[in-house]
């Protein structure tokens, strides 16, 4: 099936190689070459450690579109599959683009095993890493399976169940229900769940550094955790991206089968969203420092494969703009770079320095105090008194910006190439598709994803019929699906977007998870449901 979805760039045979132990994916979300141009410039001119990494070319496009959201992008390098705008760890409902080809309607909506699944089938240990709300898009591609992105409360329920070794990261309240603080609305304390199952659940920078082993969830911030130039000012008691790479490296290399671990500097993704350069700079840096930490690690193993790569560029970033139409031949690296070194927060760490007073004479004061802009214009002042809560780097971005001679050309996503980066055995090289990624990854751990989704992704109805059994969906608790498989006065149970199976009073938890297709109404389970439903006595 996969194979059919595919137009592979990989010459035949090229993952046909003895499996690696290890692969690590640092991810700089929504980074485009210009981004890391003026980092590099940012940083003295001196290069990336990324930079000597550089070795292809990703072509980002979704199944219906030229420019991607990140949920396709992530279930493109995740699954092997191109899908549709906010769609998760699941086939494409359309097809649209050149060379992607149709989806079967029996298929549209399933969903399609990743590479984290097919790690943990293995044996091997598994982590996720990113600053923004663990939920989010791209760390949910690899462990979530929704056609809508934004539901993280579901999203939430299927990684706790999914049963991920090292989990670091924002989206505490994605956890916790309303009467605890929380956002979910199914009444379920997912801390508490983990914490049943085994795991520490940390939630400062202390509390991590002071775990040696075993199974650990770290919610750093109830929503997003703060970047990387604001994290010493306003939460210091967060982890650094590169603090929590290292040790979710550490925590998982002690598996003897080896490991998959994904890492997303998240929120270079949300300042280019905000054309704020300062946002971007600062977190460019920390996916550089982060590559670093799994670097040193992949050299000095020898059987690690490390990939770099981002969903898609954001924000149509340039150096050069329309003020430089007619000097761009003699521009200066302090023209780029001197206004930029004036500033020492982002836009959002500008918001919590102003706290809410927004004078004129106070506007003025912290934008002279923290961004060295004096002569600030009253169009200028006005933009920022009416920026909206939590979006003041929309009014900060751009007035540093002018400064500067940064250019943007878009609040949103943007469709060009962009930058591969590999190191390790089995590495890619050149132009290839986002779903390679997928290709490339399970190559390299000696993974067969079709194989992986088959044990993993079993219509219900069809595999329960095959032992004689029904099935049907019970709705009683609206929050909290249960599929219930019957046959004679038998009866199983399977929680939706829960790994357990429920029999005679007993429980018991499978190697995947069950999952609803909401928009078809179809469930699948893992083939070993069917197994232990038989054992039960179905």
């Amino acid at each position: 099936m996969l194979a059919a979805l595919l137009i592979p760039l990989f010459p035949a045979g090229a993952l046909a190689k003895a499996p690696v132990k290890n692969v690590i994916i640092v991810m700089p979300d929504g980074m485009s070459a210009t981004h890391a141009t003026v980092a590099r410039w940012y940083n003295g001119g001196k290069a990336l450690v990324s930079d000597e990494m550089i070795c292809g070319a990703i072509r980002t496009y979704s199944a219906e579109s030229l420019i991607s959201d990140s949920a396709p992008a992530s279930t493109a390098f995740a699954t092997g599959h191109k899908s549709n705008s906010k769609f998760i760890g699941i086939l494409p409902a359309k097809t649209t683009m050149p060379g992607v080809a149709p989806v079967a309607d029996e298929l549209k909506y399933k969903p399609g095993a990743t590479v984290l699944e097919g790690a943990k089938l293995q044996g091997k240990a598994v982590g996720l890493v990113a600053t923004s709300n663990i939920q989010h898009a791209s760390p949910a591609g690899y462990s979530a399976h929704t056609f809508n992105r934004n539901d993280y409360n579901d999203i939430a329920e299927q990684q706790v169940y999914l049963d991920i070794d090292v989990v670091f990261g924002g989206g505490k309240q994605y956890l916790l229900p309303v009467a605890q603080g929380g956002k979910r609305t199914d009444g379920e304390n997912l801390v508490a769940v983990l914490k049943d199952r085994g795991y520490r659940f940390v939630e400062d920078r202390g509390q991590m550094a002071s775990v040696k082993s075993g199974k650990v969830w770290g919610m750093f911030a109830m929503d997003d955790m703060a970047y990387e130039f604001d994290r010493p000012t306003f939460r210091p008691e967060e982890p650094s991206l590169a603090e929590m790479t290292g040790k979710a490296i550490e925590l998982l290399s002690q598996n003897k089968n080896g490991f998959f671990l994904f890492v997303e500097a998240s929120k270079v993704d949300w300042a280019s969203h905000a054309n704020d350069p300062i946002g971007v700079i600062s977190d460019v840096l920390a996916f550089d420092e982060a590559m670093k930490v799994a670097l040193d690690f992949a050299r000095k193993d020898g059987q690690t494969l490390v990939l770099g790569f981002t969903d898609h560029g954001n924000g149509g970033m340039s150096i050069g703009n329309k003020t430089t139409d007619a000097t761009y031949d003699k521009l200066p690296f302090e023209a780029l770079i001197a206004p930029l070194k004036k500033a020492t927060l982002t836009g959002e760490g500008i918001e919590k320095v102003l706290d809410g007073d927004l004078s004129e004479s106070n506007i003025r004061f912290v934008m002279s105090n923290y961004y060295g802009v004096d002569d600030l214009t009253a169009g200028e002042v006005t933009a920022i008194q009416k920026a909206k809560k939590g979006s003041m780097n929309y009014a900060v971005g751009p007035v540093i910006s002018r400064r500067s001679v940064i250019g943007w050309t878009t609040n949103g996503h943007t469709g060009e190439d962009v930058f591969l980066y590999a190191y390790g055995p089995n590495r890619p090289t050149g132009l290839i598709q986002n779903t390679d990624l997928a290709l490339a990854q399970a190559g390299a751990l000696g993974l067969d994803l079709d194989a992986v989704d088959g044990k993993l992704f079993v219509e219900a109805d069809k595999a329960f019929a095959a032992i004689g059994a029904t099935v049907r969906l019970d709705k009683a608790d609206a929050a909290n699906p249960v599929l219930v498989v019957e046959k004679g006065m038998k009866r199983v149970e399977l929680p939706i977007s829960k790994d357990i199976v429920r029999a005679g009073g007993t429980s018991c938890e499978m190697h995947g998870l069950t999952v609803l297709a909401a928009k078809t109404g179809k469930v699948y389970v893992p083939r070993q449901a069917v197994e232990l439903a038989v054992a039960a006595g179905l």
